[in-house]
């Protein structure tokens, strides 16, 4: 019998009790993180020795801070050269491939390597987030904690996951949105078994933070009032523009990084070159350097004028943009936070100036940017909207978020066939889930799909009538395999067509070709219970019995069985009905 599916059992205890002891080690690394930012950015920018996190646009350094971020990317590139390739980018997509096609297996060096090279990336004045590099440093320790105890492949994901999720948690106070990022990009499934170590890391993860660093929101702002009809019509409308702006985002990026391929110097090389573009932004506009949370507090406060936040938007996404095509290290969520709030904050003044009547909030179109344009351009769609609420505690933008993130998405899964973080390992070769559906199979049981005309065999028949038998045709004899049953009608085994015709003996019996005990599933397990069981004893049928009594046969379920159950799912996703006064009619 094959063994039912339980979305709980005792492995899930020892899985969660390491997610937890996870969650809290990635709390500290989180902080370590950061202090080794402000400590490199104090050293860079100040020329002082303090692990203070601050920003590097108070640096008076004049034209010298155009060499800074130069001198980050040499090393990034040094580091990547002999160190890891998998070091470049933002790190979630190499996580991800490593889920799809590593059975979650991250090398080891990367757990120190990656957040090293982050934090000289990001304290030299690179325009990145300090939680994309956290993240990915998070999944590779969770991935090697799987690789050390012995753990199924699907445990090792769990644990990947969970260390991400701890880390994203560990940085922005956001523990909801960490598990929602974790099931969006990294688990692609939502199964209480992977879930429950998920959610406990990152609970364990943000209680830790609250006692280094207190729980007030990562993005405090004033108090927003509940929107009218007119201004929720309008904040949707701003998640779809805003949507459009994420794909162009998402295809300027590649198109750079495709710029970059084609330079006739060695890769090594060409963070340096993305520096010296930084530099020169920074010189420009020192708000781009750098992480940049307080600036995207500064936008969803309202405290920055019209000219500022446009160009905190033009100059940021020109900054990040190439240092990221540049392949050094980084992360994307904050800079897309800070350029989607911007040009929120920019659109929402305009709309507030031009038409005052619909009583638009720059701050709220700030927050509702913000998240729109992640969620166009990764399709994290719950967790962009749960993250801009938890990190403002903004209840009255709940409803604008949910408007503009889901025109966001629409936009973007019409326009653009892969996403910012998709892109990258799909040119590889690499398929990513796009659907996260129920299982069919698991919803089907066995005796709605078996065949119940079951062409059977007596033990005591032997080879000679039984070939005789098949000989003479008939639509009764074309099967693979047929079911064994003794003088009592009781199953004794399965024999297939070369069992009967290979052995030279004619006078022999039926049931001596019988060399193991049958393989059977009842009928009240489901096709999933049935399609397991025929991949782990590699047959293509099997035979189902009555569930009171595991000898008399009511059945048997083959792998064409199988793949005509799905009948129904192709019917049910292509099939276009109207359905009026009791009478249907359907179409393709």
């Amino acid at each position: 019998m094959p063994r039912r599916f339980r979305p709980l059992d005792r492995r899930v205890l020892w899985i969660s009790a390491m997610a937890m002891v996870l969650g809290a080690v990635m709390a500290g690394v989180a902080r370590a993180l950061t202090a080794l930012i402000g400590l490199i950015t104090n050293l860079a920018f100040y020329g002082r020795w303090s692990d203070a996190f601050v920003s590097p646009a108070g640096n008076r350094l004049g034209l010298w801070v155009i060499l800074v971020p130069v001198i980050g990317g040499l090393i990034v590139g040094v580091m990547a050269r002999w160190g890891s390739q998998a070091i470049r980018g933002h790190g979630i997509p190499e996580a991800m491939e490593q889920v799809l096609i590593n059975e979650s297996r991250i090398k080891p060096r990367l757990t120190w390597l990656k957040p090293v090279s982050s934090a000289v990336a990001i304290g030299t004045g690179g325009p990145f987030g300090a939680e994309g590099p956290i993240i990915a440093t998070g999944g590779a320790l969770g991935s090697l904690l799987g690789q050390f105890v012995h753990v199924t492949a699907d445990e090792r994901k769990t644990l990947l996951a969970a260390g991400a999720a701890a880390g994203m948690a560990a940085v922005f106070s956001a523990p909801v949105s960490a598990i929602l990022l974790a099931i969006e990009l990294l688990l692609f499934e939502r199964r209480a078994r992977s879930l429950i170590p998920v959610a406990l890391a990152a609970f364990i993860g943000t209680g830790v933070r609250y006692v280094i660093e207190g729980s007030e929101p990562m993005f405090a702002m004033p108090a927003l009032a509940a929107p009218g009809l007119a201004a929720l019509v309008v904040y949707a409308l701003l998640g779809l523009l805003t949507g459009v702006a994420s794909v162009g985002i998402t295809r300027l990026t590649y198109a750079i990084e495709d710029g970059f391929e084609k330079l006739p110097i060695h890769w090594m090389w060409w963070p340096a070159l993305g520096g010296l573009v930084v530099g020169a932004v920074g010189y420009i506009a020192p708000l781009t350097l750098g992480v940049g949370y307080s600036n995207i507090g500064a936008v969803l406060s309202g405290e920055l004028g019209l000219s500022a936040m446009l160009a905190l938007c033009c100059f940021k996404l020109l900054s990040w943009s190439i240092a990221l095509g540049s392949g050094t290290s980084g992360g994307t969520l904050a800079p897309l936070f800070t350029i989607g709030g911007a040009l929120g904050g920019v659109l929402g003044l305009g709309l507030l100036h031009a038409a005052p009547w619909l009583q638009i909030d720059p701050r709220m179109a700030a927050l509702v940017c913000m998240a729109a344009i992640f969620a166009g351009a990764s399709r994290a769609f719950l967790t962009s909207i749960v993250f801009a609420f938890e990190t403002t505690l903004q209840t009255h933008a709940l409803l604008p978020l949910l408007g503009a993130c889901a025109a966001a998405y629409l936009v973007s899964g019409l326009m653009m066939r892969h996403t910012i973080m998709t892109e990258k390992i799909a040119r590889r070769g690499v398929r990513v889930p796009s659907d996260y559906a129920a299982d069919h199979l698991d919803r089907i049981l066995v005796r709605d799909a078996c065949s119940r005309d079951v062409v059977s065999l007596r033990a005591n028949d032997s080879l000679a009538t039984v070939r005789q038998w098949m000989e003479g045709g008939g639509a009764t004899t074309r099967h693979q395999g047929f079911p064994v049953l003794d003088e009592q009608d009781r199953l004794v085994g399965v024999i297939t067509r070369r069992d009967l015709f290979d052995h030279p003996s004619p006078e022999m019996l039926v049931g001596a070709l019988i060399r193991r005990p049958p393989l059977v599933v009842d009928e009240n397990h489901t096709l999933r219970d049935a399609a397991d069981h025929m991949v782990e004893a590699d047959v293509g049928r099997l035979v189902v019995v009555d569930r009171s009594s595991a000898h008399r046969v009511t059945g048997i379920i083959t792998r064409g069985d199988l793949l005509a159950a799905h009948a129904r799912r192709l019917r049910e996703a292509r099939e276009i009905h109207r359905h009026f006064a009791g009478k249907a009619s359907a179409s393709r």
